[in-house]
């Protein structure tokens, strides 16, 4: 456990050298989600500006079962940045309806996140046996447990594929693909949709800057959980959340903003902002049907089944290695 946490920091320490030596610098997102950060991204899914959660969920509430009738079965479901799992029992409740037991891997940073699921998921859905594994399925390795003849649904939810650009994203879908590889298994994306006739770019920025300021506290404890875990002095009042959809990406993008020249020292490093100067800590890719299509071709699935919304908001996608 010792030796899990000292590889944690040093990878932590890693990406911060790294980012925060670049020009422009950068955080990667994925150090947004320690114990305090996973706590702060579940109170956004409940803000009333934050429509991707309800509209996701509404989907697989409407169409759960229809969604995993279209996979092999006898199954196991699979989660890749899982967090609480809030969303997912909606379709381990569909799975449960089919079979007596359903294994679900979720895959997570956050180790409280985790228990979390593992202690409410088998509490209110019998049948429901949860094997969690904490890891960084960017940076690390990970094994899917594949009991007997079981099928494989991996779950890639929560628009979670739009924090990373084109390349990325095909890397990630291409190292799940190498597991997700038999007939009947299949993979679940949601991504949230791009500007539309029903959905507007201001609606958009909302969701990322909401009135009462969570999704800034969000923004910031990335820098707490630099001055907790490697010793920095970030003063959080020196920065600004900033968020804004840059059209030319088809991206909503999130900075930390010095409004005043100041330095930071990161174990005796020093990192010198200029005024006005930011930090790119979180990039959120919208997708069109088509553009989602390309990804699961470029990365090895099929063409994906399509289930939107009522409001034409938000999308999942069910596709098969090809």
């Amino acid at each position: 456990m010792i030796e899990a946490i000292d590889a944690l920091r040093e990878t932590v320490l890693d990406e911060a050298m790294a980012g925060l030596s670049a020009t422009p610098k950068t955080l990667p997102p994925w150090l947004f989600y320690d114990e305090a950060g996973s706590a702060l991204f579940e109170k956004i899914t409940e803000l009333p500006e934050y429509y991707l959660t309800r509209a996701e969920r509404s989907i697989f509430a409407k169409r759960g079962d229809e969604i995993i009738g279209n996979v092999g079965h006898p199954l196991t479901i699979v989660e890749l940045g899982s967090g609480t799992a809030s969303k997912t029992g909606l379709l381990l409740a569909a799975a449960a309806r089919r079979q007596p037991e359903v294994l679900y891997q979720p895959i997570d940073v956050s180790s409280s996140a985790l228990e979390h699921a593992a202690r409410s998921l088998p509490a209110a859905i019998p049948g429901v046996i949860v094997h969690p594994q904490t890891a960084n399925y960017i940076t690390n390795g990970y094994v899917i447990e594949r009991p007997g003849e079981c099928h494989v649904l991996a779950l890639y939810i929560g628009s979670s594929i739009g924090n990373f650009g084109p390349d990325e994203a095909r890397t990630i879908l291409r190292k799940l693909r190498k597991q997700v590889n038999k007939p009947g298994d299949a993979i679940l994306i949601g991504v949230d949709l791009a500007p539309n006739r029903d959905k507007t770019v201001e609606q958009l920025i909302a969701a990322y800057d909401d009135a009462t300021g969570v999704t800034a506290a969000f923004n910031k404890n990335i820098l707490a959980r630099l001055n907790r875990e490697l010793g920095a002095d970030f003063n959080l009042d020196a920065f600004r959340h900033r968020a804004y959809w840059n059209p030319q990406d088809n991206r909503i993008e999130m900075h930390l903003v010095s409004p005043v020249a100041q330095i930071v020292t990161i174990e005796g490093k020093r990192f010198t902002f200029t005024p006005g100067e930011s930090i790119h800590t979180e990039n959120s890719y919208k997708f069109t049907e088509r553009g989602l299509r390309e990804l699961f071709h470029d990365s090895g699935y099929s063409s994906p089944q399509w289930f939107e919304d009522a409001d034409h908001h938000f999308s999942v996608a069910l596709a098969y290695p090809a």
